[in-house]
């Protein structure tokens, strides 16, 4: 089956319409190589919201799923962000929902709620303190109130919990499936 293009040409015409649009290419690591061979910059979703305050770019191309979008989004409101697919959700994010958070504040109002970043904008607005993978630790550590709701990730929860055991951490069931894939081997 013959394209038409090699993909040296492929990759100059993303180069040719980057530089004529002004648009950055920012790719989540889990990305396949192809797509992060023609990225500007590739991280982790944090990493990516960062990058997007640091460029001079208005216009973002996000490879990656849905919260990460929006993470870019409210770091950078001045900025159109477009998803390269704007259905691309996260299993662990979306088996959390608003709603339920909603809940469980009101069930334990004495506690401080800190989310994983990979929750979605409308999460974060009801939670207290938002933390990446490298920060839970020092952040929940430094949290005057003891009793701590972490979500939505348990294994990131559980582990925070592990290392502050002064503190009383509360966490959701679920999960993210693809860690629970990842051996050893």
């Amino acid at each position: 089956m013959d394209i038409g293009h090699s993909i040296k040409d492929i990759y100059q015409m993303i180069a040719d319409v980057k530089a004529k649009e002004d648009v950055y290419i920012l790719a989540h690591n889990y990305q396949n190589r192809t797509v992060i061979e023609a990225a500007d910059f590739v991280g982790d979703s944090y990493q990516l919201s960062v990058q997007a305050t640091r460029i001079k770019h208005k216009k973002i191309l996000l490879c990656g799923v849905r919260f990460m979008a929006e993470t870019v989004k409210l770091l950078s409101p001045e900025k159109t962000v477009y998803p390269v697919n704007p259905e691309a959700g996260c299993p662990m994010t979306d088996q959390f929902d608003t709603q339920m958070l909603i809940q469980m504040r009101e069930k334990m109002p004495d506690y401080t709620v800190v989310a994983y970043v990979n929750t979605t904008a409308e999460q974060k607005m009801y939670c207290d303190v938002c933390v990446t993978s490298s920060s839970a630790v020092k952040i929940v550590g430094n949290i005057e109130n003891k009793n701590i709701l972490f979500v939505p990730d348990p294994n990131l929860g559980d582990y925070v919990r592990r290392q502050l055991p002064d503190k009383n951490i509360r966490l959701i069931p679920g999960g993210c499936q693809t860690h629970a894939k990842i051996t050893v081997k």
